[in-house]
Parts: C-alpha cells; structure tokens; sequence
C-alpha cells in the first residue's frame, strides 16, 4: 500500500471525504463531531496523507501539529473496500512515523464513543494509544473519548 502526502482537495478523494464527514457528523449530536473537510485538512498546521493500491483509494488520514512536542490524528478513513484489509494500519503507521520524525513526543486523537467507533479504537488501541484526558481545545462530553500515545523523547 503506497501511502503518500496528498492535496485534500484532490478530486480523488473528495467523495470519500465528503462521505467521512457525513458519517462522523451523523454519529454524534451536533457540536461534538471534529472530523475537518478538505478545507480544514488544508490548514498549514496538517499534513494529510492519502493511501493508494494501484490506481484505487484505500483512504486516508492526517496528522495535525498541536504544539512543538504534539500533535493529533485527524479524519482517518479507510474506503469501504479496504476496511479489515490493513489500510487503517497502514496509514497510522505512517502518521506515527511522521510524528515521530518530527521529534513529537505525543500524538493525541479525538474520536466517538458509539459502537460506529469499535473497529477504529481496536485498531488506535493495538498501536498502542491509551486513554487520556481531553487534549487542546477539547471539552470532556459522553460523546467523545480522547487517547494519546507516548513517542518517548526520540
């Protein structure tokens, strides 16, 4: 799987985005869904990676810098056909690495807390992220849970 930094403007990917918000908006009451679209993915802050096989889109996932030692995992996606296929590990590997190349020494992520979310957290939770306080911004609500992974000082 070839997972690169993209434009999240690419017109590849913009019904798949477009779904993505959709869902995470739908799955929460309004105000406690965070997923960014492709302008948000835009900021200068966020590094957007997308995933191909071949010429077919496996998804995505970004990467966005909360501070010199920080940063949170944005608007992860695997396309529907890939999803138990190794695309959501693939790209949070590569998120991880960027991290890490970036001498983080903390990567956060904000997500939901409906069953919707079980096969995303089983899959933050064998990466190693661990429960955690709300983060940035973030306010404590039964809708969202927040985990964050220790980088060490590498």
């Amino acid at each position: 799987m070839d997972v690169r930094v993209d434009d999240p403007n690419n017109p590849a990917l913009a019904d798949l985005l477009r779904a993505h918000v959709a869902e995470q908006h739908g799955n929460v009451p309004p105000g406690f869904a965070f997923a960014l679209d492709a302008g948000g993915l835009s900021a200068p802050e966020v590094t957007f990676f997308s995933a191909w096989e071949g010429d077919t889109l496996a998804g995505f996932g970004a990467v966005k810098q909360l501070d010199a030692a920080s940063g949170e995992v944005k608007s992860m996606r695997a396309a529907p056909a890939f999803r138990g296929r190794g695309a959501g590990r693939a790209i949070l590997d590569r998120l991880v690495a960027t991290a890490r190349s970036r001498g983080w020494r903390r990567l956060y992520l904000e997500t939901g807390t409906t069953p919707a979310y079980d096969a995303a957290l089983a899959l933050y939770r064998r990466a190693g992220f661990v429960s955690c306080p709300p983060f940035g911004d973030y306010a404590a609500s039964p809708h969202n849970q927040f985990f964050m992974l220790d980088l060490g000082e590498d």
